[in-house]
């Protein structure tokens, strides 16, 4: 038995994947508007999954899990990071 060839790459399977599972309304990776400086296309992550990659990576993003987050509740205070408050919102 010889593996089916599959012509897609992984970029193009979850941009089709994208098209199917997501609302009419998404913005899909497949439509981005591009970049400011012209990027040669990745063939496994999308426009959208390089972006998120690129912040949770940076230093700013993960300076965040220094800094507290303080809301007060009517039973208690409930305290987070501005890291687990900023990837909730």
């Amino acid at each position: 038995m010889t593996p089916e060839k599959n012509p897609l790459s992984i970029r193009e399977r979850l941009e089709e994947l994208e098209r199917k599972t997501l609302s009419p309304l998404a913005a899909l990776s497949s439509a981005s508007r591009g970049r400011p400086k012209p990027e040669k296309p990745c063939q496994i992550r999308p426009d959208f999954q390089h972006d998120r990659d690129r912040i949770v990576h940076s230093k700013a993003f993960r300076r965040l899990k220094h800094k507290t987050q303080v809301f007060l509740a009517p039973r208690g205070d409930h305290y987070r990071t501005r890291l687990t408050h900023t990837i909730e919102v």
